[in-house]
């Protein structure tokens, strides 16, 4: 990773590269821009194009959220699993655990003194791995699963407030819209 990535991101920048919401302080000059042209509808239009997208990206991190939360313990129970085969490789006697077998059902076994175990790599992949090798991959895939979390984190607050910055300039250029629409009736 670079330095650039590295770096502590502050609550104004995205991970993933979310588009900042703009915050429209001065609306009548907001609605005079060229690309607005005081057309109502269309920036009604755009507003909620731009808060469906965030919107959908959330849903998106939400659901990367669910399935980091769910790894991290997994990936935890099989790091302390091969710490302790690495603290009793040396001793002779058998280690006895229940596994589980189905929901509900689980099966008493003994497991030898070994050097080597077999990890489930994803996508019905499983390596052999010798025990220091598999403690440092599942050192490093819970270091990573932490840090991913953590910018998933980060992007859903920001997301959050670019959602409430949004629904925001949409409020005040609906009501820009009504004073405009009274204005015109009452000089009619």
């Amino acid at each position: 990773m670079s330095e650039t990535e590295d770096k502590k991101l502050d609550e104004n920048s995205s991970y993933m590269g979310i588009p900042e919401a703009p915050f429209v302080e001065d609306v009548d000059s907001y609605m005079n821009k060229e690309e607005n042209l005081n057309n109502f509808q269309n920036v009604m239009r755009k507003l909620e194009e731009q808060l469906n997208k965030y919107k959908f990206m959330e849903v998106h991190l939400q659901a990367k959220r669910k399935k980091l939360k769910s790894q991290i313990p997994d990936i935890k129970s099989s790091l302390e699993i091969v710490k302790e085969m690495k603290n009793r490789k040396d001793n002779a006697e058998e280690i006895e655990t229940h596994y589980m077998l189905s929901d509900q059902v689980y099966m008493k076994a003994g497991i030898p003194p070994t050097d080597k175990v077999c990890l489930w790599l994803g996508a019905n992949v499983m390596l052999e791995y010798c025990l220091d090798d598999a403690d440092s991959l599942l050192s490093k895939n819970l270091s990573n699963a932490i840090k991913h979390l953590s910018q998933v984190e980060h992007d859903l607050d920001f997301l959050r407030n670019q959602c409430t910055t949004t629904e925001v300039t949409r409020a005040r250029v609906y009501n820009w819209d009504v004073k405009r629409r009274r204005a015109a009736k009452s000089s009619t």
